[in-house]
């Protein structure tokens, strides 16, 4: 007889139940609720990207926000990393230690005045090489006992070298100042001295030439191709030029004359201009960017720098490493000694300066062709009379119309010879821009060689 627990258990019991089924290794029971439809999926991803593009607009404004407020902050203020506090810029290299490490006076720009003869020099469109004593002054070496290896010494001296060639000149075929010397000649076994210790003094070459000398591949570009009254270039034509930019704002421009070197203004560096940390030099580009940039070490000013009267204006900044050579950046060449351009000779100045007087600065690289002004006439009374000195040099058309104008300054004025361009000149000053009898006044380059090689060689 069975109980009443029994009996209820058998009720629930299926009449024909069906076997349990063990569940298998990796298979689910698919969930009861509706699956989710096309249009809500979709809506979703819609969500996901305006977000993420919200929040990209988002960084990129504070980003932006951020970059402002650092170029505002770098064009008051002296950054003192010592004691981690701001100076006003004023303050920055006027002679006074305010840091408590005094760091705002040890990144300064130096002045530095060339006391001596520098004993290497390029003479003539012929690149005579020549080397200085001073009880005969300049001789021209000849190409007596000369090897390869005086080559690479003579070059390196000189500066930027590359792949260092000479060739033999005929006395014969030299400038009739040249032709009867004096001369001198290297002694065998001096490969590596410096050339002007390893020469001794000759009346005549015994092997009646001289040595011209081709020490790199400065001032070649791959194509010939605003400035008032220019036109638009291209960096690959003018691989030179260089923006310099204090505080994050193009200032000036300048000249590669070497991996390391640059030729500009002083009067780039006037007023609160001095803290290397500020200055950036941007090179490789056609069109001004204010970011990125090679950092500074030295920025030297010519220490005979008359701001008043403009006269030696030339300085030199050093990039705290070198670039890398290639199509859109290249050095210029600096001249030879005695280059006697002609008057009327074609030349090309380059910058992002204004278009028009007093105007903004171009966003485009611009190049412009003027002529070399005689000094006779640019320092005539109807055009600069006696504000032109020796250091300086004109070019321009008397009618005006074509000129560098503000934010050329220290930008290169370069003439075109044997396939290379040399720099002849840096803008420097004028009476207002393309203005009629009043061309661009330009650094002579060529009268300050001296000045450049030295500073060069005492700052390796």
């Amino acid at each position: 007889m069975r109980t009443n627990t029994e009996a209820t258990l058998e009720s629930t019991r299926p009449l024909n139940p069906t076997p349990a089924v063990a569940p298998q290794k990796g298979r689910h029971r698919k969930p009861m609720a509706a699956s989710k439809t096309p249009s809500s999926k979709a809506s979703k991803r819609k969500r996901a990207l305006v977000i993420s593009v919200i929040v990209i607009l988002i960084l990129g404004v504070l980003a932006i926000g951020a970059y402002f407020v650092k170029q505002l902050i770098d064009s008051k203020y002296f950054f003192c990393t010592s004691s981690v506090t701001f100076i006003p810029i004023e303050k920055a290299c006027d002679g006074v230690k305010d840091c408590s490490r005094g760091e705002d006076e040890t990144s300064c720009v130096s002045h530095f005045k060339a006391n001596t003869t520098f004993p290497v020099r390029l003479a003539t469109a012929q690149h005579v090489l020549q080397v200085y004593r001073s009880s005969l002054g300049w001789r021209s070496v000849c190409s007596d006992d000369w090897t390869e290896q005086h080559t690479q010494t003579a070059c390196t001296q000189l500066g930027y070298t590359y792949k260092p060639r000479s060739t033999s000149i005929p006395v014969t075929t030299l400038s009739s100042s040249l032709k009867v010397g004096p001369f001198a000649a290297v002694k065998p076994g001096t490969t590596a001295t410096l050339i002007h210790q390893a020469t001794v003094d000759l009346s005549v070459c015994k092997s009646g030439s001289v040595v011209s000398l081709s020490c790199s591949d400065c001032g070649v570009v791959g194509i010939q191709d605003r400035i008032v009254g220019g036109a638009d270039a291209y960096i690959e034509t003018w691989p030179w030029q260089v923006s310099l930019q204090e505080a994050g704002q193009h200032t000036c421009g300048g000249s590669l004359v070497s991996p390391r070197w640059v030729v500009t203004a002083a009067h780039c560096f006037s007023g609160s201009r001095k803290a290397l940390t500020h200055w950036r030099v941007v090179s490789g580009r056609t069109y001004l960017t204010l970011t990125g940039g090679s950092y500074v070490d030295k920025i030297i000013v010519n220490g005979d720098y008359n701001a008043a009267s403009n006269d030696y204006d030339i300085a030199l900044m050093r990039l705290s490493s070198p670039i890398t050579v290639g199509e859109y950046q290249r050095p210029v060449c600096l001249p030879p000694d005695a280059f006697n351009l002609a008057a009327g000779s074609s030349m090309a100045v380059t910058g992002w300066g204004s278009l028009h007087e007093d105007g903004k600065v171009s966003s485009s690289l611009q190049m412009a062709e003027v002529p070399l002004i005689d000094r006779a006439t640019c320092s005539s009374s109807t055009e600069y009379g006696n504000m032109i000195t020796p250091r300086m040099i004109c070019a321009g058309f008397p009618q005006g119309g074509v000129d560098a104008c503000q934010g050329d300054s220290g930008g290169p004025l370069v003439y075109l010879t044997s396939s290379k361009w040399n720099l002849v000149g840096v803008v420097s000053w004028g009476v207002g821009c393309a203005r009629k009898e009043k061309p661009g006044v330009y650094s002579n380059v060529e009268s300050m060689l001296n000045w450049i090689y030295t500073v060069i060689e005492k700052n390796p």
